[in-house]
């Protein structure tokens, strides 16, 4: 799979960044800036050609025949919304089930510019006590690829403007949807 994804992306222009978050067998991933259902696809055929055994989360309702067999070829793991068990509890444990796992987050939480973005993903991290790695899409170079990691410090308003900073610098596939930093908000 490796290959074909490496083909399609070379074919549609794109270049990943080798590095990977070397060392790291459990980690949040946090990709922006998201404005494009062609995000998805860019990004699901690069962790293909990385090698990287990423989850997304989606809502068991999703997982019926064939749909679910689709979804779950793709790395999506089902979960119960409507369940007593807190979201955040139940991603936190996918961590336990996998040696090696990264789970993805679009923590804008829509295609549309928003400033105010969901937190899930930074307290699942706290409770699975796991890294949050920052990668990043630009459309404009047609590059994606990952930066340092980031340990939460428990304050999620300063380390989310870090993360807002970071990912500010790259334009998607409709850059006036995109990422601002806290300041320009």
């Amino acid at each position: 799979m490796k290959k074909i994804a490496s083909w399609i992306l070379k074919l549609m222009g794109w270049k990943v960044d080798k590095q990977t978050p070397e060392g790291i067998d459990k980690a949040i991933i946090v990709v922006g800036p998201h404005t494009s259902n062609w995000d998805f696809i860019v990004g699901r055929l690069a962790f293909f050609q990385y090698g990287m055994p990423v989850k997304i989360l989606i809502k068991k309702d999703l997982f019926f025949p064939p749909l679910g067999w689709l979804l779950k070829a793709i790395g999506g793991i089902p979960i119960d919304r409507k369940s007593k068990n807190n979201f955040t509890d139940q991603a936190a444990e996918v961590f336990n089930r996998f040696d090696k796992v990264y789970m993805v987050f679009t923590p804008e939480g829509t295609r549309s510019y928003n400033p105010n973005w969901k937190k899930g993903f930074y307290y699942i991290s706290l409770k699975a006590n796991v890294p949050i790695y920052i990668a990043y899409m630009d459309y404009e170079r047609k590059i994606g690829g990952f930066m340092e990691p980031l340990y939460p410090s428990g304050d999620v308003q300063k380390d989310i403007a870090y993360i807002k900073e970071k990912l500010s610098h790259y334009k998607g596939k409709y850059p006036e949807k995109g990422i601002r930093r806290v300041e320009d908000e």
